[in-house]
Order: C-alpha cells, then sequence, then structure tokens
C-alpha cells in the first residue's frame, strides 16, 4: 500500500491481533527489522495505547483528536510498539493485553502490502530517515481497512537507531474510492474495447439483416439493456429491421407507423440529436401525446438515437430499460458513438442491398423466364452469381425451339463482370436466338453471332457453345466459340467430357468459321453445358476443375416417384450447382445448362425405318426401295408403298449425286389420336447447296425430281441443319390406314 506497487482490490484474509502468536511472532531476530535492534534485546511489552499519547503537547492532542490521528512509538533495540488508543484501532488492536512486536505488526497487514511497508521501514532505519507508508488491514469480522502512517527514525547518543516515532490515520476512504476508481477504470476498458468489438462486427456486416442481427445482439457494458430496436426511414415511417427484449406481436403495431411529431423519436430524427429519458414521469411529461402508447410496455427509462449518416437521418435505434435510469455523460456518449457506427453500417447495408436488388433484376430480365418445353427432351437450368461484387455478370443460357420440332442449345460468358457485361451479354443473346431461329445451321449462327459482336465494337469479346439437338433420334450438331467442351452422362450413369472442335471466342476475327461436331445421344442419356466459374477459379485448375464436375455428373439419380414428383435432371443440377454454392473458391457466376434426350416421343414415332446411304454406294438405294416397301406393308399402309417409293428414291439420288457424303434416310408412322396416319421421310445431306426446282424439256433425261415431289406429297420442303440441310415430304394414308 506504499507508492510502489500499491493493492488493487480488497482481499479477505483470516488475519487480526491474535495472528503474531503463531508464524509471525515478534522479537529479535524475526525478520529484518528485529536484526536491527541492538544486541541487549528486552522482551517485548504489552501495547500501551496511551504511553506515546502522554509525549504528545497537550495544545496537539486535541487536533489530533479531531481529524482522527493517532500516534506511535516503536522502540528499535526491544522491538516493542507503543501506540495511543486511537493508532491502535486502526491498526487493529483493540485489545490493551495483546504484546505487539514489528512482527506482529506486519502479520496485521494484508499479505501484498506487509512486503512493501517492510522495505520502507528497513530503509528509514538504515538511512536515518523517514517514511511512509499505505496499507490495509483485515480486522477480525473480515472487514477490511486502509490505513496511512508517517513516522521518522530517532539515533541515540552514538548515532545508532534507536526509535521510530510518527502519526496513523485512517484511508478507508481513500481505500474505497480508490476501488471506485478501478472499477471505472475496468468499466472505461470494457466500454473501449465493447466500441472495437462492435465497430469490426459491425463493419462486417454486408446486408441490412447483418446489421439488424449485429445491433439486437449488442451486450453493452455496464448497462444491459432489457429492450433494443432499430428501426430505418422510409416515406416518413420507420420500418422496424430488428428488435430484441421485446415480442414479435408488439412490434407489429409500431411497424411503418408515420414519424408524428409529438414523439420522442420525431425530435431525435428532426434534430439530430440524442432523446434520453430517465423515467416515466419524465416521459409523460416531456411528450404527453406519446405517452399513452408507451405506457403498457413495461419500460421506464429510454434512450432515442438518430441514425445520421452523410449529413441524413436515416432511421433510429431504440436503448430502453425496465428501470428508471439516469444515464451519466460516459454511458451517454458510449450510446451515441454506438448510433454513429450503427449509422454508418447501415448506410453502407443499404447501399449494397440496392445494388444487389438492381443486379438481380437486370440479371432477370436477361436470362430467358422460363425454359420451352419441346417433346422429347427435358431440360433444367440453373444461374449462381458471383459471390461477391455487384453479382452481375456476362453468363447466359438459353433454349430455342427450331424449325421441324428441334432444339437449339446456348451457352456463354461474355468478358467482364459488371453492368456494361450484362448489357453485351443481352444483345448477343437476343442476336444469336434470332439467327437460331431463323434455321440458320449451328455454323452459321455461329459466324454471324461473331460479326455481330465485333461489328459492336466493344472491346469485348464472348466464349459461346452451341448445339443443335435433333429430338427425334438424338444427334447434337455442336459448335464451340472458345468454350468449354460439354459433358455427356450415359445411360448407365458414367459420364465423360465430348470432345468438340472449336474455334476464336466471339467478336475477335468477323470472318472466323466454326466447325461442326456431331454425336448422338441414347434414350436417357443426358448433355451438360456450364461457364468456366463452375470448373476454374484462382485455386482450381481446369483440369480438376473438369473431373470434379464429370464426378458430380456421374452417379446414381433417384427415380420418378411419380406424378408431381420431382424430375431426376433436376435433381441432377441441384447437385452440380449445390458443389459450386458450397466451393469458397467461387468468384465467377455460374450459368448451367442440361439437356436430356428421352427418346422419340411417345406414339408419335413408333414406327420407323432409318438408314445410312454410302455417297458411292449406289445399289444401297435399291435395297432401300425393297427395305421401305417391306415396312409400308408391315406397318398397314401399303396403298402408300407405290408413291413413297418413288418419291423416296428420288430425294436419295439428289443427294448422293449433288454432295460427296453420306445421305440419312429415315421414315416413320405417326398415328394420332383421332387422325389418320401419317408417313414422314426425311433424307438429310451435308451439302448447303439447296435444290432449285426446273421446268426441264420434253427430251430432258434429269430435273423432274422436285416437280414429281411437289405434285404426289401432301407435304414437302426444305431445312437447314447443322451441317447441310434436310429435304422431307409427307403423305396421308387416308381411309384405307389399318
Amino acid at each position: 500500500m506504499a507508492t510502489e506497487p500499491e493493492p488493487q482490490g480488497p482481499a479477505r484474509l483470516p488475519l487480526g491481533p491474535q495472528a503474531q502468536h503463531g508464524r509471525h511472532a515478534g522479537g529479535p531476530g524475526g525478520g529484518p527489522l528485529g536484526r536491527i535492534a541492538a544486541p541487549t534485546v528486552l522482551p517485548p511489552v504489552q501495547a500501551l495505547p496511551n504511553r506515546a499519547g502522554d509525549s504528545i503537547p497537550e495544545w496537539l492532542e486535541p487536533a489530533m483528536a479531531a481529524n482522527g490521528i493517532g500516534s506511535f512509538d516503536w522502540d528499535i533495540r526491544r522491538d516493542l510498539i507503543e501506540a495511543d488508543q486511537r493508532a491502535c484501532d486502526f491498526m487493529g488492536v483493540s485489545d490493551s493485553g495483546t504484546e505487539l512486536s514489528a512482527e506482529a505488526f506486519l502479520a496485521l497487514l494484508h499479505p501484498d502490502d506487509a512486503p512493501v511497508v517492510r522495505r520502507r521501514v528497513e530503509r528509514a532505519v538504515a538511512e536515518l530517515g523517514q517514511c511512509g507508508a499505505y496499507y490495509r488491514t483485515v480486522f477480525p469480522g473480515g472487514e477490511l481497512h486502509a490505513v496511512r502512517f508517517r513516522g521518522r527514525v530517532l539515533a541515540d547518543a552514538f548515532g545508532r537507531p534507536s526509535r521510530m516515532v510518527g502519526f496513523v490515520w485512517d484511508a478507508t476512504a481513500e481505500l474505497h474510492k480508490r476501488e471506485d476508481a478501478g472499477r471505472q477504470a475496468a468499466l472505461r476498458e470494457d466500454r473501449s474495447r465493447f466500441i472495437k468489438e462492435a465497430a469490426r462486427a459491425l463493419s462486417e456486416a454486408v446486408t441490412v439483416r447483418d446489421v439488424a442481427r449485429v445491433f439486437t445482439e449488442l451486450p453493452l457494458p455496464g448497462l444491459p439493456p432489457d429492450g433494443l430496436v432499430l428501426a430505418a426511414m422510409e416515406a416518413g415511417r420507420l420500418r422496424i429491421l430488428g428488435a430484441s427484449g421485446y415480442r414479435a406481436q408488439d412490434m407489429v403495431a409500431y411497424d411503418r407507423m408515420p414519424l408524428e411529431p409529438f414523439q420522442p423519436a420525431a425530435e431525435a430524427i428532426r434534430r439530430r440529436l440524442p432523446v434520453f429519458l430517465a423515467s416515466p414521469e419524465e416521459y409523460q411529461e416531456r411528450f404527453p401525446e406519446a405517452w399513452p402508447r408507451v405506457r403498457g410496455t413495461g419500460r421506464s427509462a429510454w434512450a432515442f438515437l438518430p441514425l445520421v449518416a452523410s449529413g441524413r437521418a436515416i432511421g433510429l435505434c431504440l436503448v430502453s430499460f425496465d428501470d428508471s435510469r439516469e444515464l451519466d455523460a460516459d454511458e451517454r456518449t458510449l450510446l451515441s458513438t454506438l448510433g454513429g457506427l450503427v449509422a454508418q453500417s447501415l448506410a453502407r447495408a443499404r447501399l449494397h442491398d440496392a445494388e444487389h436488388e438492381l443486379a438481380a433484376g437486370l440479371q432477370r430480365v436477361m436470362l430467358p423466364r422460363t425454359v420451352p418445353a419441346v417433346p422429347g427432351v427435358t431440360t433444367a437450368v440453373r444461374y449462381l452469381p458471383a459471390g461477391s461484387g455487384l453479382q452481375i455478370g456476362g453468363d447466359w443460357y438459353d433454349v430455342v425451339p427450331l424449325p421441324g420440332g428441334h432444339v437449339g442449345l446456348v451457352i456463354g460468358d461474355v468478358q467482364g463482370h459488371d453492368v456494361h457485361a450484362a448489357g453485351i451479354m443481352g444483345q448477343l443473346r437476343i442476336a444469336l436466338r434470332a439467327y437460331a431461329a431463323e434455321g440458320h445451321p449451328p455454323a452459321a449462327v455461329m459466324a454471324r453471332a461473331s460479326r455481330f459482336l465485333a461489328d459492336l465494337d466493344t472491346d469485348h469479346f464472348a466464349t459461346c457453345t452451341y448445339a443443335e439437338v435433333n429430338v427425334d433420334y438424338g444427334v447434337v450438331y455442336a459448335v464451340r466459340a472458345g468454350h468449354l467442351d460439354p459433358v455427356v452422362r450415359r445411360a448407365d450413369g458414367s459420364s465423360s467430357v465430348q470432345s468438340v472442335a472449336g474455334g476464336l471466342p466471339l467478336g475477335i476475327a468477323a470472318d472466323q468459321e466454326y466447325p461442326v461436331t456431331r454425336f448422338s445421344l441414347d434414350p436417357g442419356e443426358t448433355l451438360v453445358l456450364c461457364t468456366d466459374g463452375l470448373v476454374e477459379s484462382r485455386g482450381l485448375d481446369l483440369d480438376t476443375g473438369m473431373a470434379r464436375l464429370c464426378e458430380a455428373v456421374a452417379g446414381e439419380l433417384p427415380p420418378m416417384a411419380g406424378e408431381g414428383a420431382t424430375d431426376p435432371i433436376e435433381e441432377l443440377a441441384e447437385r452440380i450447382a449445390a458443389r459450386a454454392a458450397d466451393s469458397s473458391e467461387r468468384e465467377d457466376d455460374i450459368a448451367l445448362l442440361l439437356l436430356r434426350w428421352d427418346g422419340p416421343e411417345g406414339g408419335l414415332a413408333a414406327q420407323q425405318l432409318r438408314r445410312r446411304i454410302g455417297q458411292a454406294d449406289l445399289a444401297r438405294v435399291a435395297e432401300l426401295r425393297g427395305e421401305l416397301r417391306d415396312a409400308l406393308r408391315r406397318w398397314g399402309v401399303p396403298q402408300l408403298i407405290d408413291t413413297a417409293e418413288l418419291l423416296a428414291s428420288e430425294l436419295v439420288t439428289n443427294a448422293i449425286r449433288h454432295t460427296d457424303r453420306d445421305a440419312m434416310f429415315t421414315a416413320r408412322l405417326y398415328r394420332e389420336d383421332g387422325r389418320e396416319p401419317r408417313l414422314r421421310i426425311e433424307v438429310e445431306d451435308e451439302s448447303d447447296l439447296w435444290p432449285k426446282r426446273r421446268t426441264p424439256g420434253e427430251q430432258a433425261s434429269s430435273g423432274r425430281g422436285l416437280m414429281l415431289v411437289e405434285a404426289l406429297a401432301d407435304a414437302w420442303g426444305v431445312e437447314p441443319r447443322g451441317s447441310g440441310k434436310r429435304m422431307w415430304f409427307e403423305l396421308s394414308a387416308g381411309d384405307a390406314a389399318a
């Protein structure tokens, strides 16, 4: 308790006047103080309460008594402390029969204070000087007291230390003051730490919901509130963002409540200064019109903190207490500081939410709202925005119904992750969809899209994959412009990357040509198209990402459980998207498009003949005519044999004569409910040269093929395909159908 490290708090120790009868017995050699005494040592005697006071001048005694000051006289040679009654009372010695030596006196002190007092007394004895100390004593009942003393060492005739005389006075009030100061210092430290932690937590809050959660969970040090409410200003009303300590049903009446001028919240927002109400009486006196509404809330003290950001009030914090409470200056400063932190965090979060909503709305407009249903195939799509930033990018997907009942699949990614990239994506998506819907083959669709993007002069490029799927027999014609290869899930549950010949990204070279890759799907197989955000990031290389994608695509899928159940392709899309959403490495947006070929539409293509005719295999044409006759007879429409054989022979011969590739022949008989059977024959080749109808002379040996088709078929036409064209005609079986 001296000036060098002084004790920091009370401790209950079983010390009292009787402590010197044992482990702290006094006497010569009992400690450093004992060793200072002269060789001749008399036995300790009783502490004499009046002995020391006898030597005090009469005129000083009343002053000492009035100020509660006692005196002591320590005979160093005999190690005997004599003190007046006041000093004994301060030291906890009230029994006149108690012997008090130096060691017995030290035993009365707090363990933390005894070493300090010992050092100071020893130094004063050695230097024949003065010493002073502040120490604590524990009285027999466990009550803690504090004492200050000041003493001077006197020398004998030979200059040796003989006595120490001095004064003692009670310092318990000072002890309590120090304890209060310690508590206040600890509280200030807690509040400083709270402000730092609150600032960190609020800085990490991204959305308005996050800010409300952080605010309502804050533990205010020193003044734990019974209720917290966070509200935002919206069109002159307070919208409650979060609350704690109040029932949800009670908050409904206050949510979006008009901000009336007689309310304390209105005054706080209008003046941009906190409003503190210490009791219900003060609330009723200052805001009598608003008091009836809060009378039954059970609160007795309130703090209305305006949230001010950039000089504008954007909301309000309400801190309430069950008991009446007059907040001191430190507490009001703490709450005002908290309000400032919440205001800045809320303003930032509202801006973030607005940007996010803008990005999400723009993305929804750019992407197709629904995916059209095409008979024979099932599709599933997913879009995952980037994990940070504006959450808008240039990734897109599209499903385009094509002439002849086929379908086009588009997946692409415009360079960049901003509104500019999203705008370019929207233009490119519309252009590519238009080119595909016009019936252009995949290579032409991609070439025109590349020229369109180059003409926009945006300094952006785009990667893209376009695939045209023949829904009748599962053939895919794919074109790739700097994009990823697709993945195919086979019917047995395995998966693999389908290699597709590629060209430069769109927009780099206006005259770029794109090769077409043809591959087939079996019924039940799924084609998976995605953008690079799914398989590539700073911490994930492309090969590893593609391997993970194949792993996610492969494996068992739950079967269809019945009508209304989730389709397995949706389960597959969700599984792929979930893995991407859970990845902490994802920094890019993701577009995902899946198509499963279900096979020929049930009942429409129940009877089909399909053959490939080699370009140099002319004998195969004759075999084909025979197979067609047999098929039509077997299908129960023999009346169509002659016409169908003639027209089919014309189309096949025309295809192999005017191209240098094989031709694909397909004949289908459709039996639809309520309609007569219909035969459709198609011949596909890989030539972009379209047939021309001519009027040959009477002696001409060729040129009558299209005239015959036009004259005998119920309907006919030519369609562009991914690579080449398709000629077709249809014949109706009429009433003779079986």
